[in-house]
């Protein structure tokens, strides 16, 4: 665990609330996220865990409440460096996309970098997920897992200060599963980790922090009993 650890406030969600064709999605969700934390989140289906995620990603915009970022002294920003590994790919595979293509658009929004280190962090993020004898391949001849790969290589090119993953392990091979556990924790020392996952073996003893969502939010302690954590009067 990694209590000692974790930082000042990074991300902040206030009273937040979701509704989708008139059911509440999420309700008065309330949660400050700080610097070093490495959260794992779980939760049935349906409650609400991608809609948090993506609202906490400001990819969608709350019906109530607000979502706030923060920089290194504390003072609010518009955006922070954040990989994100979504459940579900939204790449299509007839799309002529090669794999090295699909991993080096992880640095879009990364600006400053010659070529060659373009060029090194694509060498490295490939390696480090097993896919060099595919880098110059179609993602369309890829298997499931393979393109799970890749796509996770995508999220941690930029060595992000913050990395979403929601559910992984989905389409994995069962021998890649362990490697990834091995990527996360590695992260975890400078990354603050935030995922979904019905695998929590692993990742609970990885985790400082323990979520449950549905609909409404409770944090659980390593004795599960449920604790809630309100934003500062600044919300």
């Amino acid at each position: 665990m990694k209590v000692s650890e974790t930082g000042g406030r990074l991300i902040e969600l206030c009273d937040v609330g979701k509704s989708w064709n008139g059911r509440d999605v999420l309700d008065d969700i309330t949660l400050s996220v700080r610097r070093g934390d490495f959260m794992a989140i779980t939760g049935p289906n349906g409650g609400g865990k991608t809609t948090f995620l993506r609202i906490l990603l400001k990819l969608l915009t709350p019906d109530c409440g607000t979502v706030r970022y923060f920089n290194d002294d504390g003072s609010p920003v518009d955006r922070l460096s954040i990989g994100y590994l979504p459940q579900k790919n939204t790449i299509d595979s007839r799309f002529p996309i090669t794999v090295k293509e699909v991993v080096e658009s992880g640095l879009l929004s990364e600006k400053g970098l010659s070529s060659v280190e373009r060029a090194g962090m694509v060498r490295d993020a490939v390696s480090s997920v097993g896919l060099e004898p595919h880098v110059n391949a179609p993602i369309g001849v890829l298997s499931g897992g393979q393109l799970q790969r890749a796509l996770f290589a995508r999220a941690i090119i930029s060595r992000p200060e913050v990395l979403v993953l929601d559910e992984p392990l989905s389409y994995l091979d069962r021998e890649f599963v362990g490697r990834i556990y091995e990527i996360v924790a590695e992260l975890s020392k400078s990354t603050t980790i935030i995922i979904v996952s019905h695998e929590m073996s692993v990742i609970s003893g990885m985790a400082n922090r323990h979520l449950i969502i549905d609909r409404c939010l409770t944090e659980c302690s390593s004795h599960h009993h449920s604790v809630h954590y309100d934003c500062d009067n600044n919300c």
